[in-house]
Parts: structure tokens; sequence; C-alpha cells
């Protein structure tokens, strides 16, 4: 077990240069199940959520070889009883749809991963059926029997990201088309398709409302840099509002975080676009807003924490309405700890900013609960210890070492 200890009070000065995108990143590898070829992944994060999906497509037969550019071949790949390892993260569930696209039928534990709140499969779940595959539970296990996938129009009753992105996979070679109506936006859901594509899938409309794939009958090997990870690029954005200072982020997509730069400017934060960069200017002090999240290009859910953390030291009051999952605010004892006055009624969170806030000892609830007390820490007087930081390193590159490089006084430690 390790934590981060952060000595706050430091502006923060310099240049990042943000990583490849988690969320993009890992339904691109289930796919690459769907490829008897080889595939060449570059800009791939080094994450825990990145090794777990490794180790399960090696276990899966899958030929991995990592370094620069990720290679990945599926030639050799065999259905398996499902891995515990599943059960790590949620992102393993994609790995269904590519094995029923490959095989026709696959046996799977429940997804794990971040416990944020309620987040059923039964889209999933719909799509595989009206793609026409049968189901059935034993024991936590689904098993999913579909020998012959057909295309069908897909009404998804909430724009999910992961059911839009596993009935993709299934449907890629299904026979006919597949219309998957109401469905999510994001721009990772584009990164996802756009693989597909060069690897001979015929798929439109990704980034709308509305998918249109047309079954192929082959995939073939393919050569992809995944997109930039635009949460990541906001909470560095947000860590240089709440410690100060100047800050260049660079390797970022504009168009992906304008939901954040919005924000940001309206608590009077001075930001400079460039084409494939910006630079924060802040002195410390943001006067607070209200946030609703949305589905994307409504205000995401994974900046909900940071933004909370933010206000806390703001002016004014902030209220942060959490639509998407409801078990979002548990990090909000923990900011408390550090003198922060946030109330919590259901989705409802009222942050009144304080003077200032204080080190203490403090856990991450989840991935982005720990980019918040990350945030806090950095604007606090004295330090603050941070554990639990495995939720950290699901999502955040070598965070402590970037942030070190922009003057934060921040290091990891072994726990006693």
């Amino acid at each position: 077990m390790e934590k981060l200890i952060i000595n706050g009070g430091n502006k923060i000065n310099g240049t990042v240069r943000v990583s490849g995108s988690k969320n993009a990143v890992l339904p691109i590898l289930a796919a690459t199940l769907l490829i008897p070829d080889t595939c060449y992944i570059y800009n791939v994060p080094a994450l825990r959520d990145v090794y777990t999906m490794l180790e399960l497509l090696k276990y899966y037969g899958a030929d991995v070889e990592a370094g620069e550019c990720l290679k990945i071949n599926c030639s050799n790949i065999q259905n398996r009883p499902p891995s515990a390892m599943v059960r790590d993260i949620r992102a393993s569930f994609l790995i269904v749809g590519a094995l029923l696209g490959r095989f026709g039928r696959v046996s799977m534990f429940m997804p794990g991963g971040c416990k944020i709140g309620q987040r059923p499969v039964d889209l999933h779940l719909k799509g595989f059926g009206a793609l026409g595959a049968s189901q059935s539970l034993e024991g936590g296990i689904i098993d999913i029997s579909g020998k012959y996938l057909n295309g069908r129009e897909i009404y998804l009753d909430f724009p999910s990201v992961g059911a839009t992105e596993n009935i993709m996979l299934a449907s890629v070679t299904a026979k006919g088309r597949t219309i998957i109506s109401n469905c999510a936006a994001e721009p990772e859901i584009i990164d996802l398709a756009n693989f597909l594509n060069k690897a001979g899938a015929k798929i439109t409309g990704a980034g709308s409302d509305t998918i249109v794939v047309e079954g192929a009958p082959a995939l073939s090997g393919v050569s992809h840099s995944i997109i930039p990870d635009r949460i990541e690029a906001g909470t560095f954005m947000l860590a240089a509002a709440a410690a100060g200072g100047e800050c260049r982020i660079e390797n970022i997509m504009i168009d992906h975080i304008r939901p954040v730069m919005s924000k940001l400017r309206e608590m009077e934060v001075d930001i400079k676009e460039e084409e494939n960069a910006l630079t924060v200017y802040a002195d410390g002090i943001v006067v607070n807003t209200d946030i609703k999240t949305l589905p994307y290009p409504g205000f995401p859910t994974d900046m909900q924490a940071q933004f909370t953390a933010l206000m806390a030291k703001g002016l004014g009051t902030g209220i942060v309405n959490e639509t998407v999952f409801e078990n979002r605010f548990m990090y909000v004892g923990e900011l408390i700890k550090m003198g922060a006055n946030i109330t919590v009624e259901g989705k409802l969170a009222v942050v009144r900013g304080v003077e200032g806030l204080a080190g203490a000892e403090v856990n991450a609830t989840d991935l982005r609960a720990g980019a918040a007390l990350i945030i806090s820490a950095l604007a606090a007087e004295g330090k603050t210890e941070i554990g639990n930081i495995h939720y950290i390193d699901r999502g955040y590159e070598e965070i402590e070492k970037k942030l070190s490089a922009l003057g934060c006084k921040i290091k990891r430690v072994k726990c006693p």
C-alpha cells in the first residue's frame, strides 16, 4: 500500500503533457479481440486499468508486446471461462461484446470498478438480445449465446457509454444493419469507431445520438493512436486554478474540454487557447458557480468531484447537481476533514467557500475523488496525506511526477 504526501501552498508553474485517454484505450483494447491480426496502438497510458485489461487479453490468448507502441495479436485467442480479473475494472465487460462478435458465445462475471453508484448492464444485455443473443444468469455468471447475430434497431433508454460501445463491438460483424438510437456521443465513442473503421468496419454517426453499423465480413490489423485524456487535462486545469500560477497543458483536443473551460471562465479563471494546448493563468482565487452533470456534450460527471474541491475554497456558494451517478459524493466527508463547508442532500451538494483549507489525513473513495483530494491538498495549508491511491493510479499516469515537475511538493511513499 502507498499514499501521497502533499505540502500545499505552492503555485503551479510549467508545462505538462496529457497522456492518452483511459476511457478511449480500454474499449479499443477490448476491440482487438475481434481482429484476427496484429494491431499497433500508440499513446497508451501506463495505468492500472490498462495493465488489467492487457492481462485479460493475454488470458484469452492474445500475444501482447508492450513498449512505446503496444503490439497486440489476437489471431489465436480462445473463448475461455470467465476470469476473476473482470471484477477489478468496469471496462472488462466490454470484452463481452467483442467475444460475442468473434465466437458467438461468451460467459462473464459481473464487472467491478469504482463504487460510485448503480451501473447495471441491463442496457448492454438489451442490445445483445436485440441482435439475437439468448442470455442466462447462474452463480453470478452471465452466459450469452448468439451464433448468428442480425442487425436491428436498438433504442437505449439512457445514453450509456458502455452500452453504446458494447453494442458497437457485438454488431460490427453481425449480418445486416444495426441502428443504435439515443446512444452516447462522447469523444471516446468516436475514437472506438475510428479504430474499428480502420480495421474494416462500417460505422457512421459516431459522435451523434444515432450510430449505424453495417455488418462487415472480416476485420484486419490496424495502426492507431489513442486520443488525449480530456479528464486528465481538466484535472490539471483545476489544479492550476486551485493552487494558482501559470500552467501550460499540451496534447489536448480543445473541443473535448469546452464544458470545463466554460465553467472555469465563469469562475474568473483566465485561459488562453492554442490549437492543441492551452495555458491557465490563476491567482488561486475563484468565484463559485453552479454545476449540473450531463451526458456529453454536457458537463462531465468525471469532473464533478474536482470542481467541488476547487469551489471548497472559492468565493460564495455553488450548487453541484449530480444527475448521472447517485453515489458520487462519497468523497465529501474527506474534504470536510480539510475544512470544507459542503452539505449533501440526495443528488445535490451545496458548497460554501471557506477562507482556507488545512492539510489532513484523507482517503480516496474512487478514482475522481482521489483527484479531487489532490486539488484540495495543493490549495491547502500544511501537509495532506492521501490514502487508497490505487484508485488514482487507475486513471492518472504518474500524476505525482507530473505535478512535481510543475513545482508542487508531492511524493509517493510506502505505507508503514
